[in-house]
């Protein structure tokens, strides 16, 4: 059916001439007066209502709604009524993407957009909304790449908002928006005093959590997902599980982005986990697979609590790894009574750095490098170890060096120094 304007103020009907005229309704006078009327795509009807001397306005609403159909950008506008927060719950509910994410995902939005955003209905977002949103988040969080994080998931809400055609475009994506942008900052790998410093302050159970991460380049949650059979016999670590926490319960899960992979294992390292494993003998540990309630998994773990259980990474963080950094003197150490500072940049993932900063001093190159990591892309890789790589600058330096010399315009001295 095609769309039309119905006048609900007056009918057409014919006289006893045999002409049309125009006769009052019983609802002359009462409510609005026209109402656009048409078939949405998916068969059912919709209308608009318009008050009287509005039917040019009308006419025009109707010409826009058909033009949008046959474009393929009709908006429902009873869908659309559907409010941020509603729509959040559902998109939220469907994510696929592992618990530990959708749970960080979930926090974000439910703590930093919901209570901002959540009554507004879905189809009238307009840029000004997240532009006035954007500031308020800047005065709630301080780390501008934690607002990064809580921008995109709220971007990302109103990407499937716009794919469900519940929206004709992301506000988040305007050119007037302009989304978080965190500080560039460089990784400053320890140095190996560092290294063996914090090594020296763990308890003894620990220790060879340092070998793992600063020799293979493990991360936390792998090192302590460690089992026997992934140290092999010819030079290489097995990286196959980790250990994370889930809603609570610490379960064993792939690798992160379930990238399994093989390690070269130096000799230092291979004999460091050998005094290990014969002082600490490998624990039988039991936990879920992906989820608290996944099935039941048993691996020989290198590394355990001295109860032998799994280990929890906030407790190891609090009670070893803070104090062996404030031992190695990276950390102050806290006054009687008093907690230790957040230290987020000296982390266990200060090894990893350790361990890639290494590499590429001894000239390995970035593809390997990023294989070894568990990184998903090699260009991740060079964007955040490129100013680590040794020899460029003396590469570039000693090319216009020999430019010089060979075009006879090089100084004595610099010739000399070369020379040297």
């Amino acid at each position: 059916m095609a769309g039309h304007v119905q006048d609900r103020w007056f009918r057409t009907e014919l006289g006893p001439d045999g002409k049309t005229r125009k006769v009052k309704t019983d609802r002359h006078g009462l409510g609005m007066r026209y109402r656009a009327r048409y078939v949405a795509p998916d068969g059912t009807e919709k209308s608009k209502s318009f008050p009287d001397k509005q039917k040019r306005l009308a006419d025009a609403w109707l010409t826009n709604t058909e033009a949008d159909m046959a474009r393929g950008q009709y908006i429902d506008p009873r869908a659309a009524r559907v409010t941020f927060r509603e729509y959040t719950e559902r998109w939220i509910a469907a994510l696929t993407i592992d618990l530990t994410s959708r749970a960080a995902v979930e926090g974000r939005l439910r703590l930093h957009a919901l209570p901002y955003l959540g009554t507004r209905p879905i189809g009238s977002f307009q840029p000004e909304h997240i532009r006035d949103w954007n500031r308020q988040l800047e005065d709630a969080v301080a780390s501008a790449q934690y607002r990064r994080l809580i921008f995109d998931a709220v971007s990302s809400v109103l990407n499937a908002a716009v794919d469900d055609r519940l929206l004709a475009s992301n506000p988040c994506r305007a050119r007037s928006v302009k989304a978080p942008r965190p500080a560039p900052t460089r990784v400053h790998p320890w140095t190996a005093g560092q290294v063996f410093g914090v090594r020296a302050g763990l308890p003894d159970r620990y220790q060879g959590t340092v070998d793992v991460g600063a020799g293979c380049g493990l991360r936390q949650g792998e090192i302590f997902g460690l089992a026997d059979d992934n140290i092999g016999d010819l030079g290489w670590l097995y990286v196959r599980q980790q250990v994370k926490k889930v809603r609570g319960t610490l379960v064993y899960a792939p690798p992160k982005r379930g990238k399994l992979r093989d390690v070269p294992l130096d000799p230092e390292v291979s004999a460091a986990l050998a005094e290990h494993m014969e002082r600490f003998p490998p624990v039988e540990v039991t936990l879920p697979w992906l989820t608290p309630t996944g099935p039941k998994v048993t691996h020989r773990l290198v590394f355990t609590s001295s109860i032998g259980a799994a280990i929890w990474s906030q407790g190891f963080n609090d009670q070893a790894w803070k104090p062996a950094l404030a031992s190695a003197g990276i950390i102050p150490a806290p006054e009687k009574g008093e907690r230790y500072a957040a230290a987020r940049e000296h982390g266990m993932h200060a090894l990893r750095h350790f361990y890639a900063s290494v590499l590429l001093d001894a000239g390995e190159n970035i593809k390997a490098l990023s294989l070894y990591l568990g990184h998903g892309d090699p260009g991740f890789t060079l964007r955040v170890y490129t100013h680590l790589m040794p020899s460029s600058e003396t590469r570039t330096r000693n090319a216009i060096s020999a430019m010089y010399r060979a075009a006879g315009h090089a100084h004595e001295d610099q010739e000399t120094a070369q020379a040297a």
